[in-house]
C-alpha cells in the first residue's frame, strides 16, 4: 500500500493563492476603488506575477466579481438558512437580521464595496448591474421575507414590503457610506455606535409595523 504523501510547501502555496488574491484585490479595490486599481498591484500585494492573477481571474472585472460573490453575496445563503429556523418573534428576527449583517459586512473590508459601486456605476454600468443582481435583489428578497413572516404571523400589519424594504435598506447604506467617509474625520464627541444606531432604527421602525389595537385602529404611534 502507497502511503498519501502531504502536500508540498508549493503545492499548499498554490491552494491559497485564490484566496490571498481575493484579500488582496479587496484591500485595494476599496483603498482605491475599481478604476484606479491595476492588476499588477493587486498581483504585488498578493506576492505572485500578473501572469499567475491571470491563469485564476481572466480579467479585473471577473477578479472584482470574485471578490463579491466571496465577501458578500455568499453570506444570503446562510442568512436564508437561519431564517428558516429561527426560534424567536419576528421583532427578534429583524434586530439579529440586522445586527448580524453589520458583524459579518458591515465591520468588515467588504463594506466598502458598497460605496465603491454607488461611486463608480455611472463609468461602470455592468459593475453596477452584477451588484444589483448578486447583493441588492438577494437582499432585499431576504428582508421581504423577514417582513412577510412578521405579517403572516399576525406581529406585522400588512404593507407594501416592495417599498418598505427600503426602509430597512438606508440605515444600512448610511452607516456604510459614513463609515467610509465621514467617521475617520469625526471628533471622538461625533463618533457613531453602529450597533446603537441600527437598534434605534430597528425600534423606531418597528413603530410603524407591529399590529395596532383592535381598539383604537387608526392611532399613530407616539
Amino acid at each position: 500500500m502507497h502511503s498519501v504523501l502531504p502536500p508540498t510547501k508549493r503545492e499548499r502555496r498554490k491552494e491559497a493563492r485564490p484566496g490571498e488574491l481575493l484579500e488582496a484585490a479587496l484591500a485595494l479595490f476599496v483603498e482605491k476603488g475599481f478604476a484606479a486599481t491595476r492588476v499588477e498591484e493587486v498581483a504585488a500585494r498578493a506576492g505572485v506575477s500578473k501572469g499567475t492573477l491571470f491563469l485564476y481571474f481572466p480579467s479585473k472585472e471577473e477578479l472584482f466579481k470574485a471578490v463579491v460573490r466571496e465577501t458578500l453575496s455568499g453570506r444570503f445563503g446562510e442568512w436564508n438558512q437561519e431564517l428558516a429556523v429561527f426560534p424567536g418573534n419576528s421583532t427578534e428576527l429583524l434586530q439579529y437580521t440586522m445586527r448580524s449583517w453589520w458583524e459579518r459586512i458591515g465591520m468588515t473590508a467588504a463594506s466598502g464595496i458598497t460605496k465603491l459601486v454607488m461611486s463608480e456605476a455611472g463609468t461602470f454600468p455592468e459593475i453596477a448591474s452584477f451588484y444589483q443582481h448578486e447583493v441588492i435583489d438577494p437582499g432585499k428578497e431576504l428582508l421581504k421575507r423577514v417582513l412577510q413572516r412578521g405579517i403572516d404571523r399576525g406581529e406585522f400589519r400588512a404593507m407594501d414590503l416592495d417599498t418598505a424594504v427600503y426602509s430597512l435598506i438606508a440605515p444600512m447604506i448610511f452607516l456604510l457610506m459614513w463609515k467610509h467617509s465621514m467617521a475617520p474625520c469625526c471628533p471622538p464627541s461625533d463618533r457613531l455606535d453602529p450597533v446603537a444606531f441600527l437598534e434605534t432604527q430597528v425600534d423606531l421602525l418597528l413603530g410603524g409595523m407591529l399590529v395596532r389595537p383592535q381598539n383604537n385602529p387608526d392611532k399613530t404611534f407616539p
